[in-house]
């Protein structure tokens, strides 16, 4: 049970410290929403990801811990998640959007050129009907 504890204890710590979004990526910082999913990726790093499925619903509020590509890892060790970008962040007439494992989103606010809003992605989903 100590051996848990510590490893837990662990992995909470790691995950409260981050990197920030390195300037080649700002354009993926900010608040996303797609059908049924909502993704947000703040300046520092830190992302808070929440997708809803026939069986349940995935969340996951973590650091990213490594870029790879278009693609992003976020959390520690056997507790990280990989988000597979198909079309990385694109803007046209004003409107972002990006593709994030299979799921067309569009960015609500903030990127490297706005100012961050401190959004919280959980919120909006009770109770939403998508």
């Amino acid at each position: 049970m100590r051996h848990v504890l510590i490893a837990f204890l662990s992995v909470l710590l790691l995950t409260a410290c981050s990197e920030p979004v390195p300037m080649t990526r700002t354009a993926y910082v900010g608040e996303w929403a797609g059908p049924d999913m909502r993704l947000s990726i703040r300046p520092d790093g830190h992302v808070e990801y929440e997708r809803k499925k026939p069986k349940g619903t995935s969340s996951i509020s973590a650091p990213i811990s490594k870029w790879d590509g278009h693609d992003f890892l976020v959390g520690v060790g056997v507790f990280s998640t990989r988000f597979v970008v198909s079309q990385p962040p694109l803007e046209r007439e004003g409107v972002w959007t990006m593709v994030v494992d299979g799921v067309p989103l569009r960015r609500l606010s903030g990127g490297g050129d706005h100012v961050w809003t401190g959004w919280s992605p959980m919120a909006p989903l009770r109770g939403a009907a998508w």
